[in-house]
Formats: C-alpha cells, sequence, structure tokens
C-alpha cells in the first residue's frame, strides 16, 4: 500500500512538472511572438533608404536620410518652376498621335485670395505637389491670379502661352540639416500665340527646399494624373517657401554672391508666406 501511495506520487510529481515546464515553455514562445512583432513593425515604420549614384553609375546607400545632392537640389527647382510656370494651352502627349494633335487643356480652378476662382493648368496643379502642403494653397492661388484666361482659348488669336527662360540656378547654401536655400534668375516670357507680342516679367526668387518623404505608387495601374504625381514627389524634396531675390551686380559673375532677399514690402509680385 505504501508502495503504491509512493508511485501515485512520482507520478504527480512528474505530470505536475511537465505541466510547469509547458507553461513555461508556452510563455517563452509568446514573448517570441511578441518580440518578432515589435521588430516587424519597427521595419514597416523605417524610411526607405536614400541612394547616391557614383560616377561609374553604381548606387549606393546614403545614410543620412536628410542629405540630398546639390545638382539634383537644383534640377528639382529647375524642373518645377519650368512645370508650373509653362502655359501652352495643351497637354503634353501622352502617345505618338497626340504629338501632332495635342489635346486642348481645360484648366483647373482654384480658389483665389480675392474670393473667385480662376483657372490654372494642368501641368501646374500636378508640379504644385513638389511643395509643401502648408505653401501649396496659398502658393497655387496666385499662380491663378498670375495665369491669363488667354491660356486656355482655342482661338488662336486671342490664345497666350507662357515660358519660364531661367538664366541662372544658384549651388544650395545649406541652412539647416536638410534645409537648403537656392537663388534663381529667370524671365517669365508671355506672349500671343499669333504674333509678336510679348510681356517679359523678370522672375527673381529664392527657394527654401527641405528633403522629404517619398512612398512609392502602390497602385501599378493607376490614371496618368497619378503616377506624374508621385512621379514628382520621388525626387524626395519640397518648397516650403519662395521669397524675392534682389540682385545687386551682374548674376553672371560666379564668384561672389551678387544676392540678397528683398524686403518684406514689395508682395504684389512676390509669393512670400
Amino acid at each position: 500500500m505504501v508502495r503504491l501511495l509512493e508511485r501515485r506520487q512520482r507520478t504527480g510529481s512528474v505530470l505536475a512538472i511537465f505541466a510547469i515546464a509547458s507553461f513555461g515553455l508556452h510563455i517563452l514562445v509568446l514573448l517570441l511572438f511578441i518580440f518578432q512583432g515589435l521588430n516587424i513593425r519597427q521595419l514597416s515604420l523605417r524610411k526607405s533608404p536614400n541612394f547616391v549614384q557614383l560616377i561609374d553609375g553604381k548606387p549606393v546607400a546614403n545614410i543620412d536620410d536628410l542629405a540630398r545632392e546639390p545638382e539634383a537640389i537644383r534640377q528639382f527647382i529647375s524642373k518645377t518652376m519650368i512645370s508650373m510656370f509653362n502655359w501652352s494651352g495643351t497637354l503634353p502627349p501622352q502617345g505618338i498621335e497626340e504629338v501632332a494633335n495635342p489635346k486642348s487643356d481645360l484648366g483647373i480652378l482654384i480658389r483665389t485670395t480675392q474670393g473667385g476662382s480662376q483657372k490654372i493648368s494642368t501641368s501646374s496643379w500636378i508640379a504644385s505637389f513638389a511643395l509643401s502642403e502648408d505653401f501649396r494653397k496659398g502658393f497655387l492661388s496666385t499662380v491663378a491670379e498670375m495665369t491669363p484666361p488667354e491660356v486656355f482659348s482655342e482661338n488662336p488669336i486671342q490664345g497666350m502661352t507662357s515660358q519660364l527662360v531661367i538664366k541662372r540656378v544658384y549651388p544650395p547654401e545649406e541652412i539647416a540639416p536638410g534645409k537648403w536655400r537656392v537663388g534663381m534668375v529667370a524671365d517669365l516670357i508671355q506672349k500671343n500665340r499669333v504674333g509678336d507680342a510679348k510681356i517679359i516679367t523678370p522672375f527673381n526668387k529664392d527657394f527654401l527646399v527641405r528633403a522629404a518623404d517619398y512612398f512609392a505608387n502602390p497602385q501599378t495601374d493607376g490614371t496618368i494624373l497619378q503616377k506624374a504625381i508621385y512621379s514628382i514627389r520621388a525626387d524626395k524634396l519640397e518648397i516650403y517657401e519662395i521669397r524675392n531675390l534682389c540682385l545687386i551686380d551682374n548674376y553672371n559673375n560666379p564668384n561672389e554672391d551678387n544676392r540678397k532677399q528683398c524686403g518684406t514690402g514689395q508682395t504684389s509680385d512676390s509669393f512670400i508666406r
């Protein structure tokens, strides 16, 4: 009888140890799952690495997420402003057949500061996504007030076009980590489609640019408009302020800093926020 009781106690002890070990193993597995889940979440929130292209064309990862090449910043400014202020009254061709017969640009209505609505070109609206969100709305209102309604006229005699002729883009000047100031000297030329009448307006501006995040287009079959907007943001840069640029000497002299910011008194032709 005593032996039977001892056997039962030993069996109960083994079962208790097995139960405790199983419970401990389950706790360990649960902690492992939690740890893996936290790691996966951190990876999903991590920014994609920037890449720098070497002279031989090989891309290498850039550890600094805020670093941008000076020439890339200059090209970003030039490309954005040309798209913003080149108005032809037609949409960019999307195929061979549209090169000879481009589609008319119907324009996009934008609320102005005076409370009304005026049209801007489709290319200006797309290029505006290169601006920061808090600056974009006010800037579009100013562009709408600058855009002549004749740009969208289908009458060739009344129609007008606009072209931004860039004379110089200064090397970017870093003002803070991931932020730069870039000066540009250009002329905004508006002319009639028929005839030689034209209006030339100096367009000398200081651009404040900063590094921005970018997420690839999740839609492989997105519209042409969606693809264009995502291509604008692919530069990982955005303009967050535009100021007037005053020249105090010949801008063609590359050895001197011949520029200074205009005072805030002139607001008729500036984009000061």
